[in-house]
């Protein structure tokens, strides 16, 4: 098993040999002919900016100081950009040197964080171009002990070099001692030797990542360099530009909100009296309300053993009330009211509000790809992946995202992605023809589940259409995960509103297998593989460790065999999408008019002008709809949709 032991660094004790240029020409005779570069930026903020905390780090307030380079390690060179004290380089010809080498394909270019890299660059109009090499991702993807890929909170360069190179590295603060960068002389061995370490310590990780991953991962080496990186460079072009918004409308939709929200907290004290409700509904005074002062029936309990008051719950005691106590049905009623504004206002309301970034009225989430087990990618400051569903948005959060006069916002989502993955790995020749077809698969389950005819399965004026399909959806979204009937049930009835027994749900589980014969041999195999290995992983490699696999804990193992089934769908899922962007990125230079701003699960959002979109879906859709690997013989489909607004995205036609 993969431990620390095989990180190594060079001889200790060596100074290294690092020193400031200022000529390109110098850069040049540095660079050489070698093809494996590791750079770094230095930046300091905008003059109106410099009293903000975190400035630097935003390409809309700050510039590049200085830029390191280091073709071997334990040698440097620090070129001054723009240093108030000392010597600079000139900036024309550095920026023109910049663009060539930051847009050479020949060039591995290596940077630790290359999405915070990507994002200054682009702000000056440059798209860094494969091949690169972030070593941030690739730590990520080497193993801490023997079953826990290393976190994104232990990945810090100064981290890394002392705990794999033992060489402590200074501090930001002790080198500027409060000052900006820019404060400090570009030429002096302080500013130097911070500025230069960057890219040598870069650089020696990328050797020792790379020593690791070919004795022990060797695929999560190709992950590294072919698709984590270049989604890197993706991210920090997303954050550079922005999700623009609609500031009049959400401040609207505030005052809207806060009204609704005072008019429902007073129903509900008409009926609770002073009760202290709180924000949520979830205080223990309305807790010890519900079930000491009306002595309610407790359908459910916490971890701790406690009383619960979660939605779930809210819902059965109100479905309890409409039988035996109709007089408070309209308790929960208002509650599960409050709780949805209360959400509203303060994830999408004030919680967008509060991330407006000042110099550029623009949403600027942070973006994130391998904080999730499967490698999916997320988001937060704020969640912007998480906007609601069209059907629950009573104040039209989506339209909150706006794009500037003249232009649309484009959107291209993968359908169906997950569902074509799981037929791919089953193997079961319906699913496969259905999609190679480019059928209905729900309708296929449809028939299967229910014994009718793929027809009529179709109809939408046949008996019990829409039950049947509804059913169906939530079975095909459960389908390759392992479901069972007790959680079909719950499923089906807090997420689609379908009453059905536990027998009912065990009939239509036993026909989705009877009738997908391919799936449940791929799920026994894949369980069964899981546990000889202790993981799981997707098609290009992307491993996920499981050694609650062989628990004798039920609940541990159970977990972890949903988990072996479902990280080679939604792992590879993601790794598909991926694999777009990465072609995506390759078309930038030549279109900067598009302006990739959000991913959403499997989809890809977009600013274009208007008189560019039908250039902009052909060039996305044939960068998501291309063959991701030679073994996959299923066709994708990138549906695509545009608007003013992203709750008027209306779905074009192919």
């Amino acid at each position: 098993m993969p431990d620390n032991s095989t990180y190594t660094t060079g001889p200790p004790g060596i100074c290294p040999d690092y020193r400031p240029v200022t000529t390109v020409d110098a850069i040049r005779q540095y660079i050489g002919s070698n093809p494996v570069v590791a750079f770094d930026f230095e930046a300091s903020p905008h003059e109106p900016y410099r009293a903000e905390k975190d400035a630097a780090l935003d390409p809309a307030k700050a510039h590049i100081t200085g830029c390191s380079f280091s073709v071997s390690t334990r040698t440097g060179i620090y070129v001054p950009i723009a240093h108030r004290t000392g010597p600079n380089i000139d900036a024309d010809a550095f920026f023109q040197f910049l663009t060539a080498f930051l847009m050479d394909r020949t060039i591995i270019k290596i940077v630790h964080n290359i999405a915070y890299e990507s994002a200054m660059a682009y702000a000056l109009g440059i798209v860094i171009q494969a091949p690169v090499y972030d070593t941030i991702c690739a730590v990520q993807m080497t193993l801490k002990s023997p079953f826990d890929f290393r976190r994104l909170s232990d990945s810090g360069l100064k981290h890394l070099a002392e705990e794999l190179c033992g060489e402590p590295l200074p501090s930001f603060a002790t080198v500027t001692g409060g000052k900006h960068f820019d404060e400090l002389d570009g030429t002096a061995p302080e500013t130097v030797h911070y500025g230069a370490a960057d890219s040598d310590f870069a650089l020696r990780l990328y050797h020792i990542c790379n020593a690791w991953f070919d004795r022990y991962l060797p695929r999560h080496r190709y992950i590294v360099e072919e698709i984590e990186s270049p989604t890197a460079v993706y991210l920090g072009i997303m954050k550079c530009n922005g999700i623009p918004v609609d500031l009049p409308l959400m401040r609207e939709r505030k005052a809207e909100a806060e009204a609704t929200i005072a008019r429902i907290r007073q129903e509900i004290a008409f009926i609770t009296g002073d009760v202290n409700i709180g924000a949520n509904c979830s205080t223990q005074a309305f807790k010890n309300y519900l079930y000491k002062d009306l002595g309610l029936p407790v359908f459910k309990t916490t971890g701790s053993d406690r009383e619960a008051a979660d939605d779930m719950t809210m819902t059965l005691l109100k479905e309890w009330c409409d039988a035996n106590r109709p007089e408070l049905s309209r308790l929960f009623t208002l509650v599960q009211e409050y709780r949805k504004w209360g959400k509203i206002k303060s994830t999408y309301i004030d919680g967008y509000l509060k991330h407006l970034n000042t110099a550029t009225g623009r949403i600027h989430p942070d973006l994130f790809a391998l904080s999730t087990d499967t490698g999916r990618m997320n988001c937060r400051n704020p969640n912007a992946q998480n906007m609601p569903r069209k059907t629950n948005d009573p104040i039209g959060v989506r339209n909150f995202i706006k794009a500037p006069d003249g232009h649309l916002i484009l959107s291209l989502d993968f359908s169906q992605i997950e569902l074509r993955v799981g037929a791919f790995y089953c193997r079961d020749e319906v699913m496969m023809e259905t999609y190679r077809k480019n059928g209905d698969i729900h309708a296929a389950t449809t028939s299967v589940i229910f014994g009718v005819s793929y027809e009529e399965a179709q109809d939408k004026h046949s008996e019990n259409y829409k039950e049947r399909r509804t059913i169906a959806k939530n079975v095909n979204f459960g389908t390759f995960y392992g479901l069972f009937p007790r959680g079909l049930q719950r499923t089906l009835k807090f997420k689609a509103g379908v009453e059905k027994s536990v027998s009912e749900c065990e009939e239509i589980l036993t026909n989705l297998k009877s009738g997908y014969k391919g799936l449940t041999s791929w799920q026994e195999e894949t369980k069964a593989a899981a546990a000889r290995r202790m993981y799981s992983e997707t098609w290009l490699g992307r491993r996920r460790y499981l050694p609650d696999i062989k628990s004798f804990d039920w609940g541990k193992r159970s977990f972890a065999e949903r988990c072996a089934l479902n990280t080679p769908i939604q792992g590879t899922a993601a790794d598909i999408l991926k694999l777009a962007i990465t072609r995506i990125l390759c078309g930038l230079p030549e279109r900067p008019w598009l302006k990739p701003i959000l991913q959403i699960h499997d989809e890809l959002t977009f600013i274009i002008p208007e008189d560019k979109l039908p250039e902009a879906v052909a060039f996305v859709r044939a960068c998501m709809e291309e063959q991701p690997f030679s073994e996959f013989d299923l066709p994708l489909i990138a549906e695509a949709s545009a608007g003013a607004s992203f709750g008027m995205m209306e779905e074009l036609e192919d």
